[in-house]
Parts: structure tokens; sequence; C-alpha cells
């Protein structure tokens, strides 16, 4: 069997940021539940562990398959590598593989501005016309997001926070070479902010809460698992919530619990991406709200599919 391959930088030319971004919305608007995604499955792998996560559709189904190596980073390799095998729905035959670095670096950004996008222009006072949009991290999906953010809102102002001002310079320089303009800040800056992205790998809160202002939105999507957390349990009980899911939010949202139980936010219900997307949440005047994701597998389905579709084929 030959297959073809859409390397990174394929993936990345047939997914610019406002595509991807439409195409997760129409899917969500076409009758895509997140609810009913399949769970990701984890598996012990030789210093590290695997992770795959399936998901099905009705054209299309497909599997993400990656491996995370914690010592990776000591010898100057990526932490987390791995590939998308995109699949026909109807014969279940492979149809294409594609690098799945790449597919999880666009779609995870994409699906957060989508959720921030949405949350924004719920806002009570109504949405800011040249928003402050305040990042927290240095790597990969901190870079991604503010690129994203740029082409969600062209007319914000972008900040970063970084542990690590070495690695914030290269980034701020990086983003300049492509014309967005970003200044390193510290964490007291998201007392002004209007949108707060968070992408890091910490395992504790990156900020202290009560600083947030009312109507502020604070995405968390940095980490999933229930023993990390980038926000601390005064804001998310302040906050008005939106998750990815409820169902992949119980397993794996470390920001919501144990702030509260599962028990209380199955009582709470809070709105889910596809209800946000479909116009089926309102914002409380004077909370902020927290957007909570961990990661799903139908959204690199979407993304892949897309790529498929409108890459240039080898």
């Amino acid at each position: 069997m030959t297959l073809p391959y859409f390397d990174a930088a394929a993936v990345r030319e047939a997914a610019p940021w406002t595509t991807a971004i439409a195409a997760l919305e129409r899917a969500l608007l076409n009758g895509v539940d997140p609810e009913e995604d399949s769970p990701r499955i984890f598996s012990p792998a030789p210093g590290g562990e695997f992770l795959l996560m399936p998901a099905m559709g009705q054209h299309y189904s497909g599997v993400k398959a990656l491996t995370v190596a914690p010592g990776n980073p000591a010898r100057g390799l990526e932490k987390i590598q791995g590939i998308y095998m995109l699949i026909d729905s109807d014969t279940l035959a492979p149809i294409a593989v594609m690098d799945g670095n790449e597919l999880t670096a666009i779609r995870t950004p994409a699906t957060t501005l989508l959720a921030a996008k949405h949350i924004l222009a719920t806002a009570p006072g109504g949405a800011p016309e040249k928003p402050r949009v305040l990042v927290f991290g240095a790597g990969i999906q901190a870079l991604n997001h503010l690129r994203a953010a740029s082409a969600v809102f062209p007319e914000a102002s972008f900040a970063v926070v970084g542990q690590r001002p070495e690695r914030v310079k290269v980034l701020v320089e990086k983003l300049a070479s492509e014309g967005i303009e970003v200044r390193p800040a510290s964490a007291a800056g998201v007392s002004g902010a209007d949108v707060v992205l968070c992408t890091t790998s910490s395992l504790t809160p990156v900020f202290d809460g009560g600083l947030v202002a009312p109507g502020t939105v604070v995405a968390a999507v940095g980490q999933h698992g229930l023993d990390a957390r980038e926000v601390d349990t005064s804001l998310v009980l302040r906050s008005d919530v939106v998750v990815e899911g409820r169902a992949s939010a119980w397993r794996e949202a470390g920001d919501l619990i144990p702030a509260r139980s599962v028990e209380e936010w199955k009582t709470i219900r809070p709105a889910n991406l596809r209800e946000l997307v479909k116009g089926e949440f309102e914002r409380t005047p004077g909370r902020p709200c927290l957007y909570a994701g961990v990661g799903m597998a139908w959204e690199d389905l979407v993304t892949a599919a897309l790529v498929y579709e409108g890459g240039t084929r080898p």
C-alpha cells in the first residue's frame, strides 16, 4: 500500500488559521457533537507513553498516534511526536498519513480562538474593538496561539508571559519577522487583558485569578490531566465556564476539578463548544468567562480532512 504523506509544511499550507477555524465551526454547526467524541487512550511506552486519539465521521475517520517522551527536550528533541492516519469511513481503508505534530499545532489554537471569538462576542457590554490579548507560554502552542489570535483579532494588541526571558525574546523576534507585534509582559498583566490564553505545561496556576477583570475571557488549554492546572480555584468559582466537551472535561480538565467535583459540574452543566457556536450560551454581567480545553479527537479529524481535501498531495 502506498499512501500520500502530508508533511508539516503541507499541513500548514492547507490549513491557514481562518480556514481551519471556519472548518471547525462548520463541523459543530453541521452535527459534530463533542459529547460523542472517543476518549483518549493512554498506554505505556519505553521512557514515556503512547497516546492514541481515534475519531469517526460520516465521510472520514482517523486516528492520531503520538508518543510522549519527557526526556526528549534534554536531547534537543520534541517531547511529543506522532502521525495522523486518515481513513475512508465507507471502506475503513487508510487513505492518507500526515504529520501529527503540525496537525496538533494547528487544531489546538484554531479551536481556542474559535471559542474566544464566540465568547467575546457574547460579552454583555459588547466585544472590544481592539482587544488586549495576553498569552502565557513561549513554546510552539504560544507561538501558534498568537498567530491565530492575530488572524482572528487583527486590531488587537498582544503581550506574552514566559518563565525564560531568552525563549520569550526568540518568540517576540520570530513574530516580529511575520509582522505581528508582541511585547513581553508579566503575570500582573492579566488585570488589563480582555483575552488571556494559557498555553503552558505548568502543573500549578500561572497567575492570581483574583486579578482577572470582570468580562475578561480566559482560555486554559495548555494541559490535560486532573493533576495539572493553569488557573486557580478562585478564578474557576467566580467565572462563567465553557468546556470543549463535558465528558472530556470530567475525565481530564484539572483546571476545573477539584475546584468543583464532577458531581457539582454535572449539576451545573456548563455549555460545550457546540452550544457556544450555536448561540446557546449567555454571559453573566460582571463575571469573567473561563474556557477549558483539553484537546479532542474530532478536532484532529476535521483538520485532517481539510488538509486531505485541500492540500497538495505528493
